[in-house]
């Protein structure tokens, strides 16, 4: 599902990236073009060693291409210095990974308020949103919980909402469901396609899986510095 009218949340345009050791250089981006729209879910595949968490550290800002253009709600990134782009991470960008991630020492709710409070939201309102998003994906009852205190699935669950805390724009996910078991991961990923369907964000999901990727709206798969549509 997409947005008709809108600029593309997310765009990559002629990516490149390049890895050199020695003498040898390693084109793991080669020209790679992506435009992810408003509400639209994207699938992200490719074997082991592809580029696949290369591609999503470009596309969140967490490394700089070797040259092209990475675009964020119609605005240009190259030219931006490293506190802008932590801030425009912060202000549009959401972030999941395979392992949650969660800091150990703070409950379910903390962890949930605390993306928002480095935000400049006050401690109350950034309080009951946690607490909104959470029983939202069925945690009402675990709060005050620590992680080491909730399962897999919940401790993915909370790391989701984290990732929503501050209303990004775009959700980038690497292997969200990978540490999971299959009914699990089934379960997990299904909140999380609600919530983007809910929301109308722009989602990138990469994932070994085939069976959930073709779930998804498209399916992308990045081989040898290149993305090709599967769907």
């Amino acid at each position: 599902m997409t947005l008709e009218g809108y600029e593309p949340a997310l765009e990559l345009r002629d990516v490149r990236r390049v890895f050199r050791q020695g003498n040898v250089e390693l084109a793991v981006l080669n020209g790679v073009d992506l435009a992810l729209e408003p509400g639209e879910i994207v699938a992200l595949v490719g074997p082991s060693g592809a580029g696949k968490s290369t591609m999503l550290h470009v596309a969140g800002l967490l490394e700089r291409p070797d040259s092209g253009a990475v675009m964020v709600n119609g605005a240009e990134c190259g030219g931006l210095s490293d506190e802008q782009r932590t801030l425009l991470r912060r202000r549009s960008l959401g972030f999941v990974y395979q392992f949650h991630h969660l800091l150990p020492e703070f409950s379910a709710l903390e962890n949930v308020m605390l993306p928002q409070m480095i935000a400049g939201v006050a401690r109350g309102a950034a309080r009951e949103k946690a607490a909104d998003l959470l029983d939202r994906v069925g945690l009402a009852a675990r709060l005050t919980h620590r992680p080491a205190r909730l399962s897999g699935g919940e401790q993915q669950r909370v790391a989701i909402v984290r990732a929503l805390a501050n209303d990004p724009q775009v959700l980038l996910a690497d292997e969200p469901t990978g540490n999971l078991d299959h009914n699990t991961a089934d379960d997990v990923m299904a909140t999380l396609i609600e919530i983007v369907r809910d929301t109308g964000l722009a989602a990138l999901i990469a994932t070994h899986n085939l069976d959930l990727a073709y779930r998804l709206d498209r399916v992308v798969a990045l081989a040898d510095g290149q993305l090709s549509a599967l769907s």
